[in-house]
């Protein structure tokens, strides 16, 4: 257990967080390392017990460590540089001494070869000076009618067509999820959310004072009865949820269990914020029906229907757009709140996107990572096949959620990959309430080369072998 005596009372818990990143960036504390109790850390540095809350929340908030309810706090095996930044860059490892780079399974950013050929013919006519005084002013909420009719082509599926007069603009699409929220939900509100979810929207819930209602979920997604049952013990305000590609498991929704979701919300009248950053790699040509082309539970409720996407995934994360679709007559409170939460688009990047969309260039690199995800699909479905349905994804997905050997933890799973220079993410990450976290990984498959990534799968299905024969 982490001991270290810094002495002295300490009212500024963001110096004592600062310090004890420190520790993590430099090797003191390594990944996996458990963090003494907060009571005790209290008492060892003579602050209150609510300092040490504070301290250990700003860690968590930087990503430097994972708390599980029962078990204690953890060092994160992928951590930030001094000073607590978000990863953006691959880091050095435990291998950096033998000269070998970390490869980061945590980061998901997907990019296809010749990306950036292909994107900058689309910026050229934007550096004309006339033309980049008009990009480089504020882009309103509803962007232009223009704008609103190619999302909602861009976003339109066999059975679902966007209303472009519900099509709103953020600067990306975690801000579209906080202002869908921001719009619907007052602070102290509850909104239900799948047991394991996208991380960030628990730092969202945080921010904006709610409180997040995990609901229960088998192998089809959400459960309808756990949202009765949930808001029938106090009602929810909200409901945010991922029926396509869903993030960790790569569950899509089947048909049935959309219609009878649907059936559900609409008989509480709960309204649906609907995540479908990763939809796009469903290819509706391979598709038996609109279920399985990832038809939105927007087609079922749209007028409860909240939708949520973007350019991040589908073009690259430096320059970005993110997509609302919303009612007609919920665009106003939904655009206030882009406006009053800072989370407008810029201009730049908004006329840029669009110039993509209409040129074709999204499409090209839409289908270009298609056949990547599939790549590296085969190749995850190869080095892990002895693990079998433990090992849980879609043909589609650039992630996999891994159930792991019965005598792993998560977070020592997690540290032995680190020493192995391989980041994964926890299932601690994306688990919501007071539960057990699952023992389970998160493997990101986009961001590394396929060599690096075969490599990666291989030692981590060696790793995984020696902890359950116990050789």
């Amino acid at each position: 257990m982490y001991e270290n005596g810094y002495g002295g009372f300490m009212d500024d818990y963001r110096r004592l967080a600062d310090r004890i990143a420190d520790d993590i960036a430099t090797g003191r504390l390594r990944p996996g390392e458990r963090l003494p109790p907060q009571r005790a850390f209290a008492r060892r540095r003579g602050i209150a017990g609510s300092t040490a809350g504070r301290v250990y929340g700003e860690l968590v908030r930087r990503g430097l460590v994972v708390g599980e309810v029962g078990r204690g706090t953890f060092v994160r095996a992928a951590h930030p540089a001094p000073g607590g930044r978000a990863l953006a860059e691959p880091a050095l490892g435990s291998t950096a001494a033998r000269g070998g780079a970390t490869v980061n399974l945590e980061l998901n950013y997907p990019s296809a070869p010749g990306q950036s050929e292909l994107l900058a013919p689309a910026l050229a006519p934007l550096l004309r000076p006339d033309v980049l005084t008009e990009a480089l002013r504020p882009a309103p909420a509803a962007g232009t009618p223009e704008a609103r009719s190619a999302v909602a082509g861009l976003l339109a599926t066999p059975g679902w067509r966007p209303d472009p007069d519900g099509v709103l603009f953020a600067g990306n699409a975690r801000q579209a999820i906080a202002a869908s929220l921001a719009s619907l939900v007052r602070p102290g509100g509850r909104v239900g959310v799948e047991a394991l979810t996208y991380p960030l929207v628990k730092e969202i819930a945080v921010r904006l004072g709610i409180t997040l209602v995990p609901l229960a979920m088998d192998r089809d997604g959400l459960r309808p009865d756990a949202l009765a049952a949930a808001h029938r013990t106090a009602p929810l305000s909200a409901l945010y949820v991922q029926p396509t590609l869903h993030n960790p498991t790569s569950v899509t929704m089947g048909e049935e269990r959309k219609r009878e979701l649907a059936r559900v919300i609409r008989e509480l009248g709960v309204p649906v914020v609907e995540d479908r950053i990763w939809s796009f790699l469903m290819d509706a040509t391979d598709a038996t029906d609109t279920a399985d082309a990832g038809e939105p539970l927007a087609a079922r409720v749209p007028e409860l229907a909240h939708v949520v996407d973007g350019l991040s995934k589908r073009v690259a994360p430096g320059l970005t757009v993110g997509f609302l679709v919303v009612p007609p007559d919920r665009a106003e409170a939904v655009a206030a709140a882009v406006r009053s939460g800072g989370w407008s688009a810029g201009r730049f990047a908004l006329e840029a996107g669009m110039r993509w969309v209409e040129d074709g260039t999204v499409a090209r690199l839409v289908a270009a990572k298609r056949l990547d995800a599939a790549r590296r699909q085969r190749l995850l479905a190869r080095e892990l096949a002895e693990f079998g349905g433990a090992v849980r994804s879609d043909p589609y997905a650039y992630y996999a959620w891994w159930e792991l050997p019965a005598s792993w933890r998560a977070d020592t799973f997690t540290a032995a990959a680190a020493v192995h220079g391989i980041a994964v993410t926890p299932g601690s990450a994306f688990a919501v309430g007071p539960q057990r976290a699952p023992d389970a990984v998160r493997l990101g498959l986009a961001s590394a080369p396929e060599a690096d990534l075969e490599r990666a799968l291989r030692t981590l299905a060696a790793i995984a072998r020696r902890g359950r024969t116990g050789r």
